[in-house]
């Protein structure tokens, strides 16, 4: 290789370092750690080696960050720390139970939902995260949701929503799959009937369009993108016998790079999270590296 050739290979490669350091900065990316190891100490390295500086937390050390004890909430956030990585988001399984009855064993699973609540809060706090993932109640698999309940669920929710004000932290309702709250047209209903400036949405089109939601560009435009507060990324694609199946980001339906670009332009500022869901052959890393490298060269694109 030629010297000349050698410095214009350097330049451009600088010149593709900085635009990715630029796209990063605007798209603020990290990935669910349990979906790349249970071990946060090998999960934050696989992330200080693709140079991001987010992570989501759900499951840790093979327990859900809600009972874990919290000196090893403590001692997850030095390895985070250790690693320039900051908690995105707080993920837990709240109001994730179908919606109890009005009853005394059903106000009784309520008061342990609260108390998750109040564990969830106190671990936000070690993490130095406002934000926290919570959901809208699920129903089984062919069962219809019952629509006289929406109410109550929304009752449900506000309360939720002013218990954490209370102590300084949003709540960021994610749709999802078997949920009251699985499209962007059930999110919009919801954010409307609980207008609190610290609700609003961990936005996961991925689940809207397994739900059978055009779920971007239909979905997301009938969402106010100030009441999202955190976005969930991956990519799925419907199977010969017409089931949704996770895959690997770039071999999928799914528009990320239209998706990702709304937002931008809609001058959000939060934080998007690669939740693959993605099985490999070869483990949860080696998914986790395929959909955060093809992620990557969308972000790019940005």
């Amino acid at each position: 290789m030629s010297c000349l050739t050698r410095r214009r290979f350097l330049l451009a490669s600088s010149i593709a370092a900085l635009a990715r350091s630029a796209s990063l900065d605007q798209v603020r990316l990290g990935v669910t750690t349990d979906e790349i190891d249970e071990d946060l100490l090998t999960a934050a390295r696989f992330l200080k080696e693709f140079h991001l500086t987010w992570a989501e937390i759900r499951s840790v050390w093979g327990k859900y960050n809600t009972v874990q004890p919290l000196d090893k909430i403590r001692e997850a956030k030095g390895i985070l720390d250790q690693h320039g990585i900051r908690l995105s988001i707080l993920s837990t399984a709240f109001f994730k139970i179908p919606l109890p009855p009005d009853t005394p064993q059903g106000r009784a699973t309520l008061d342990n939902q609260w108390s998750l609540l109040d564990a969830a809060m106190e671990r936000a706090q070690i993490f130095g995260t406002d934000r926290i993932r919570v959901f809208a109640f699920t129903y089984e698999d062919g069962e219809t949701p019952d629509d006289k309940a929406y109410p109550r669920i929304a009752e449900l929710v506000r309360e939720a929503a002013h218990r954490a004000k209370a102590r300084g932290f949003r709540l960021a309702l994610e749709n999802v799959g078997n949920s009251y709250v699985w499209t962007g047209a059930q999110a919009a209903r919801l954010l409307k009937a609980i207008p609190d400036s610290n609700f609003g949405l961990t936005w996961d089109p991925n689940n809207a369009g397994a739900a059978g939601e055009r779920s971007f560009p239909d979905g997301y435009k009938l969402l106010d993108p100030a009441r999202i507060f955190h976005v969930h990324l991956r990519d799925y694609r419907t199977n010969a016998a017409g089931k949704v199946e996770w895959c690997a980001v770039g071999e999928g339906e799914f528009d990320n790079l239209g998706q990702i670009r709304a937002l931008v332009k809609a001058r959000y500022k939060d934080t998007f999270t690669l939740e693959t869901h993605y099985k490999s052959p070869l483990g949860k890393a080696h998914a986790s590296r395929t959909s955060l490298t093809a992620l990557l060269k969308v972000i790019e694109r940005v």
